[in-house]
């Protein structure tokens, strides 16, 4: 059994904690695994555990006391596919390119598309509309493109935020890790706030001057939606004036609308 989290006080409180949600829902990408019960219409709470310490024991003591009627999981580590086996309700909707997802796919090799810029292609078409770019801002920065038409037309793969400093700190003698946050000014006047300056100043660069090539390639009349979500999504985006929504929970929303078009509930 796996846990929503406290409910809201009340008089309903029992029974809300005891009633079955329709959907648990499961991202789970290289750096962090993100939980969430749902009904068809609406995302709970939501936990973020690392990945790299989701294990049997963490997952039942961290999530305990709920159940779910059925299971809906984008997993790009899957060394931990079994243990969504071992916990989650069966059958488990693992999403793919081979289940219904509600957009088409004009892509070569749609068995390389990652389960979550699929659940993402899902939830912008159909929360925001197409022509739509998804920038998923996690351990590695993902464009996805929905076309006028609906289907995923494909993205762009760069290194994360975090690449960028890390590399510094691990291939230099003096150079310190950073925690990355809004630097107060261009001109750094220590270490640590020229590389913050580098890191922000230079990512929102590369974002910027990514999404003015894509969009050179999106036949569309009209401006299409821009998305942000990931970890880094408000560090990044939300200063930019480029983006059209900030949606830190898209992916999970994409997942809910996959379990509706999956599970007949």
């Amino acid at each position: 059994m796996l846990s929503a989290g406290m409910a809201k006080h009340g008089s309903g409180r029992k029974s809300r904690l005891m009633s079955a949600a329709d959907f648990v829902l499961v991202d789970i990408s290289n750096s962090f695994t993100k939980v969430a019960y749902s009904s068809r219409d609406r995302i709970g709470r939501v936990f973020r555990l690392p990945t790299r310490e989701l294990t049997t024991k963490s997952l039942r003591a961290a999530l305990s006391g709920r159940e779910a009627k059925h299971a809906v999981v984008a997993s790009v580590v899957p060394s931990r596919d079994a243990l969504m086996e071992k916990i989650l309700p069966p059958p488990i909707c693992f999403v793919s390119h081979e289940i219904a997802l509600g957009v088409g796919i004009d892509y070569p090799k749609p068995e390389t598309i990652g389960a979550d810029r699929l659940a993402n292609a899902v939830a912008a078409g159909a929360l925001y509309g197409s022509p739509a770019i998804v920038v998923d801002f996690g351990t590695a920065v993902t464009f996805d493109v929905v076309a006028a038409n609906g289907d995923y037309a494909g993205g762009v793969i760069a290194p994360g935020l975090n690449a960028m400093t890390d590399y510094l700190h691990n291939r230099t003698a003096l150079l310190p890790r950073v925690v990355l946050r809004e630097p107060r000014r261009a001109i750094g006047r220590s270490t640590a706030e020229a590389m913050r300056s580098g890191a922000i100043h230079g990512y929102r660069g590369l974002v910027a001057e990514i999404l003015r090539q894509i969009m050179k390639e999106i036949p569309s009349k009209s401006r299409p939606y821009l998305i942000a979500t990931g970890g880094d999504a408000r560090l990044i985006a939300g200063s930019t004036g480029l983006f059209s929504a900030v949606s830190p929970t898209l992916t999970l929303e994409g997942l809910r609308l996959i379990g509706c078009r999956n599970f007949a509930i």
